[in-house]
């Protein structure tokens, strides 16, 4: 189409401008304008009645004609009306029909005046009454609000029918796929090299790419892609990242959509959204088609238990099932998708030719650590001083989008104390403060108060310091933090598997809060609460899920399937329920009579631990060492999220 590089109207071919609704508007309100204007053109003049009765008395008045009861008219005599002409306030008034008008107020209190004054002045002039209407005004104010109302529609019509900027939002469109799409004008720019650490999963999804990118010694050899590939992994772990990486090394277009995209308030628009993305897929092939968070729609159907059959988010993911098993297997269309709940996820989805593969995204290690460190740190101006395998020890258990938080609190906090440079210490504060929460030193807390919880902390810190396997401790503060009014962090040391032993020096450790309050002050307090939840919940999986208990026995109730949610009664009878209660007790009770019994050995060690935590409110693992020697065992590098031991009250509120 051409365009006229004046006003760039569209012009036809034979260079007339093409014609458009928008004309019609346009002309209709000039016309309305038009017809106001010259109907309501009015050379007379608006006066008041001081001067009307100057003219009355001086006879230069015809008549007065009141109009509706409201308006009054005055046709001045003829021989009179030149000479008001030539005065400035008069000046063009008309020589026929009435040449002045005014407001009577009050018809009657106007008839009196006007009675008084002809009386006084011996004047004659006749008082007539019309009723007028002005059609103009009454055609305006009953048409006007229905071409606004049409202006509105049509406008609101033609939006929805457009669908905004082909996005598929319209009234039309509600049925179009919304995924965004990068191709070789809007390409993917993030490849393998911008992904650090998840070198397994990189491996693992390199023969997608290799397929994407020569197709041919595939087919050639008979071979058959997996058409879908699921990234599970924990949030933030960087999968969504990942299937960019994929698109932007393969080089091939690119669809991206939410599962909750699918989802919409109308009837068969999910089904249809669907039908609309794979076949835009098809055209582009071969590309990459990425879902993320698919369990929005890919939910188990036997769990939807609230909904009948027919329910919308079921008849999508049938659709998406059809979809994913219809196109042909050399189409080259292939599926990614994302979740942090694949044990949600309708069996049929994960069968073999959907969704064919699983690749598992894992929490960073150490080193993988250091490696999303090294690309977060980038765009910071740091102390040379610090140390990026140090951060890396100091954040196990971090997601990538963890550290990244990390790296921006530090920066924050360099920033609001006016620091030139992120430092080390900045770090430690951000991972402190990501941990623990916010620090609240102005939290009124009384002298009494404040040595129960040092008293309380100390007992945590010897009982995990002196039991060989009970987690290592990092730091111990009594500066209230968040809803904690202490805390201790621990460095668990790498394992894979945990025995039982190992469980039992945890549980010591975690009691040891309470046992050093009662020895040292013959109470307890409210601060135990969130040890005493920790403690029971790791009690009662040793007995009923991991088989560590004598009595009960080698049997686990725990279901991973997750089939259990739908269960109305317990997979166990009463006399097991009660065995298994007994056993809790006798396990708790076991851990904290060793917590006891560490405490009384060490007590001079605890005194010194407690009152140094008075003194400095924070103390870190070195103080630990001096006071009670090295620990028992060597310290590995940790591979999980630091443990946080907190005192608080049961309402939440942290109440030593």
């Amino acid at each position: 189409m051409k365009l006229n590089t004046n006003d760039n109207m569209p012009l036809r071919p034979g260079g007339r401008p093409k014609f458009n609704i928008y004309w019609v508007w346009i002309s209709l309100a000039l016309v309305i304008l038009a017809w106001g204007m010259l109907g309501r053109e009015e050379s007379v003049r608006t006066t008041n009645w001081d001067d009307v009765a100057q003219m009355v008395e001086q006879g230069d008045v015809e008549k007065i004609v009141v109009i509706n009861k409201e308006i009054a008219e005055v046709y001045l005599k003829s021989d009179r009306i030149e000479r008001y002409a030539e005065k400035k306030e008069y000046e063009g008034i008309p020589l026929q029909g009435p040449q002045l008008t005014f407001n009577i107020g009050s018809l009657d209190h106007f008839q009196n005046e006007l009675q008084e004054l002809t009386e006084e002045s011996q004047q004659k002039v006749p008082l007539s009454f019309e009723g007028r209407r002005n059609w103009f005004d009454d055609a305006f104010t009953m048409i006007f609000p229905i071409l606004i109302f049409i202006g509105i529609w049509w406008f609101l019509w033609r939006g929805m029918s457009r669908g905004g900027n082909g996005g598929g939002n319209g009234i039309f469109n509600v049925g179009k796929a919304k995924a965004q799409m990068f191709d070789k004008d809007s390409q993917v720019k993030v490849t393998f090299k911008d992904v650090a650490g998840l070198e397994e999963a990189k491996v693992e999804i390199m023969e997608i790419v290799d397929f994407l990118k020569n197709p041919g010694k595939y087919r050639d050899l008979g071979g058959k892609i997996p058409k879908g590939a699921l990234l599970v992994g924990p949030p933030g772990t960087g999968k969504t990242l990942l299937a960019k990486a994929v698109a932007g090394e393969a080089n091939v277009p690119f669809f991206s959509i939410s599962g909750s995209d699918f989802v919409e308030m109308f009837v068969g628009v999910g089904a249809s959204r669907v039908r609309d993305l794979f076949r835009q897929a098809k055209e582009k092939a071969p590309c990459i088609v990425f879902i993320d968070e698919i369990d929005a729609i890919g939910r188990a159907r036997s769990k939807n238990a609230g909904f009948s059959s027919n329910d919308e988010r079921e008849n999508t993911l049938n659709q998406l099932l059809t979809e994913m098993d219809g196109f042909g297997t050399d189409a080259g269309v292939i599926v990614l998708a994302a979740t942090n709940r694949a044990d949600i996820l309708d069996k049929a989805l994960l069968r073999a030719g959907r969704f064919d593969r699983q690749i598992n995204v894992e929490l960073p290690d150490l080193k993988e650590r250091r490696e999303i460190f090294d690309v977060h740190l980038k765009n910071l101006k740091l102390d040379p001083a610090v140390d990026r395998d140090f951060l890396a020890r100091q954040t196990p258990g971090f997601s990538g989008a963890d550290i990244a938080n990390v790296c921006n609190e530090a920066a924050l906090i360099a920033a609001r104390n006016n620091k030139t440079q992120v430092e080390k210490e900045d770090f430690l504060s951000a991972v402190d403060r990501i941990v623990g929460g916010l620090e609240r030193r102005n939290k009124i807390i009384t002298p009494e108060e404040k040595r129960t919880i040092a008293y309380h902390e100390a007992g945590h810190a010897t009982v995990s310091w002196v039991l060989e396997h009970a987690n290592p401790l990092i730091k111990v503060t009594i500066i209230p933090r968040g809803k904690a009014l202490g805390a201790a962090w621990y460095l668990p040391e790498e394992r894979q598997i945990t025995t039982r032993e190992q469980m039992l020096d945890e549980m010591a450790a975690i009691l040891g809060g309470r046992a050093s309050e009662l020895m040292n002050f013959g109470k307890v307090s409210t601060g135990a609460l969130n040890d005493l939840e920790r403690v029971t919940k790791q009690a009662y999986a040793m007995v009923a899920y991991y088989g560590m208990s004598d009595e009960v026995g080698n049997r686990s109730f725990y279901d991973s399937t997750g089939q259990s949610d739908m269960a109305l009664t317990k997979p166990y009878s009463e006399e097991t329920a009660r065995e298994i209660d007994l056993e809790v007790k006798k396990l708790i009770d076991g851990a904290f009579r060793r917590a006891t019994q560490t405490l009384e050995t060490h007590r001079d060690g605890l005194t010194k631990l407690a009152e140094l935590l008075l003194e400095k409110e924070v103390i870190f693992a070195e103080d630990l060492e001096r006071i009670f020697g090295k620990r028992k065992g060597a310290a590995h590098e940790d591979e999980k999220k630091p443990e946080v031991e907190t005192s608080e009250s049961p309402t939440g509120e942290p109440v030593q």
